[in-house]
């Protein structure tokens, strides 16, 4: 993994590319002898480097420290990382690994999730936000897998939480919500910590003392908050 800081500009990129790399140095020497224009001209063209990467290759997270630095990066370590720019190509693959049957309206679950909010004390935007992220409001939604309906229970999970009928919209909501507390309450209200089990497992979160490093699992929690945080805008 490279990493290029333009301290004068407070940027940190980092990107797996060995031919960004030469580019990127090439850049920089030219920058050292033209001056202060060239490195307005530097700025751009890793930009525009960036952007090219960010839409061909990976989700792409941002997060600004203490001392006004930005920083960038596909493989997010730290929970201050949140969503940039997203990889349309891998999301929608995300989206064809499941099994469609019909689309739903998302308005008609309002008010069920509105009760089990408020029945579990579990904000509605999260609830509405990993229901967005795990099935796109399809009520039949079945993974590769085997989890199934809108916030895509595992068989063995619905067992646990007394769930009859995963593909049962009431049955399914008021059981994912009902995990969905428990895990809030396991880890002190930590929502990430929350949302990497419900994607990885509870021993998984346990056995590294923090969210996994899986990718998916990773890229699961950043989506699923910025999910949250449009809900919660609207």
């Amino acid at each position: 993994m490279s990493i290029i800081k333009l301290v004068k500009f407070n940027f940190t990129f980092r990107y797996p590319s060995n031919t960004l790399d030469k580019i990127a140095h090439f850049w920089i020497i030219r920058s050292t002898m033209l001056g202060k224009s060239a490195h307005n001209l530097l700025l751009l063209s890793l930009l525009a480097l960036f952007s090219f990467y960010v839409v061909a290759c990976a989700d792409i997270y941002r997060y600004e420290d203490s001392d006004g630095s930005v920083h960038f990066t596909d493989a997010p370590t730290d929970k201050r990382f949140k969503i940039f720019m997203r990889d349309i190509k891998k999301d929608k693959l995300l989206r064809t690994k499941f099994r469609l049957i019909s689309v739903a309206n998302p308005s008609e679950y309002e008010p069920l999730i509105r009760t089990c909010s408020e029945k579990y004390g579990v904000s509605s935007s999260l609830i509405k936000a990993v229901i967005h992220a795990e099935s796109g409001y399809n009520p039949r939604a079945v993974s590769s897998k085997g989890a199934s309906g809108l916030m895509q229970l595992m068989p063995g999970t619905a067992r646990s939480l007394n769930v009859a009928n995963s593909l049962d919209p009431k049955d399914n909501v008021e059981g994912g919500v009902k995990y969905l507390r428990f895990l809030l309450d396991t880890f002190h209200g930590d929502v990430s910590l929350a949302l990497a089990a419900y994607n990885a497992g509870l021993g998984k979160v346990a056995r590294y003392g923090g969210i996994p490093p899986y990718t998916e699992t990773r890229t699961y929690v950043n989506r699923v908050l910025s999910y949250m945080q449009s809900y919660q805008a609207n």
